[in-house]
């Protein structure tokens, strides 16, 4: 087999995440029947399928699974390469690949990509949203660069960095504006109004509302601060959000915003990338964008 090519790597690839023709192709920027013919191309030349193909999806087969493995550590290896060759020429960033959590990324990103898109010229940016789980794996196999997320993370494969901490604030229906700010051991008495499993801000906040392990008396839980900020208007309970989140989620709502005494909870937003990532210089430039677009927020 000596026609197998890269563009077929990434295509194969690219249809294995997605499990569908034409998302593949979106992700990929080409035509439906382009990929599809190049991906039927090297099945031929391999000998064997690596997709099962159903009208409504498109599932790898056991052999295609292998294949794929092997194809992404291709893949990874050859854009670390690359990345290689520009970090010795000390060219700047050309394409990055950055994650953010979401209750970071609509309110640091606005101004986030307007700087970088102002240091870098035709930089290739492109933008993940997704909680840190999903970050970390895509992080560690090489489909993101670097990522934004809560620290400490504690994977020994990336390196992190600090690059600022904000206090969590109490979002309460307006009426109770003048009430006094309750502590944890008020809050695990509330209706605590939480994000849904799976974001780490929900862990953050109820490690400051469980003293000594309690349970808060009556959870419910939402999809985004948005949401959240909103049901406590319509009095359903009170939340906790990023101090980061309080201009854009809570000029609509008819609620209070309340600051908890000193030693406030509160968290580390950080940088974090694969500790083999040749581009790894050029990431202090990228946190320093960071670190500037948070401080504008301000």
């Amino acid at each position: 087999m000596d026609n197998l090519t890269l563009r077929q790597l990434r295509y194969v690839d690219a249809l294995a995440r997605h499990g569908h023709f034409g998302r593949a192709a979106a992700a990929c920027a080409v035509s439906q029947p382009a990929l599809s013919v190049q991906v039927r191309d090297l099945e031929t030349a391999l000998g064997a399928a690596l997709f099962e193909r159903s009208p409504r999806e498109v599932r790898l087969t056991a052999f295609g699974r292998d294949f794929t493995d092997r194809a992404r550590d291709i893949l990874q290896a050859v854009d670390e390469l690359q990345d290689f060759t520009r970090a010795a020429r000390d060219r700047p960033l050309a394409r990055l690949r950055l994650g953010v959590i979401p209750t970071v990324a609509p309110y640091l990103l606005p101004r986030l990509v307007a700087r970088l898109t102002a240091a870098h010229p035709g930089l290739d940016l492109a933008l993940r949203e997704t909680i840190t789980p999903k970050l970390l794996a895509e992080l560690l196999d090489g489909r993101l660069d670097a990522a934004v997320v809560a620290l400490p993370v504690s994977e020994p494969a990336l390196a992190e960095l600090p690059l600022f901490t904000e206090d969590f604030v109490l979002v309460r229906p307006a009426p109770e504006a003048n009430l006094p700010v309750p502590g944890p051991d008020g809050l695990a008495t509330m209706r605590l109004l939480l994000l849904e499993e799976g974001h780490c801000f929900r862990d953050q906040a109820l490690s400051f509302c469980r003293p000594g392990g309690a349970v808060p008396r009556d959870l419910l839980d939402g999809s985004s601060l948005a949401t959240l900020v909103q049901m406590v208007g319509a009095g359903l309970g009170v939340t906790l959000i990023p101090e980061m989140a309080v201009p854009v989620e809570t000029r609509s709502a008819d609620v209070t915003v309340a600051r908890f005494p000193a030693p406030a909870p509160a968290r580390t937003i950080g940088l974090v990338w694969r500790r083999t990532n040749p581009l790894a210089r050029q990431f202090a430039g990228l946190a320093a964008s960071v670190r500037q677009a948070a401080d504008a927020g301000a």
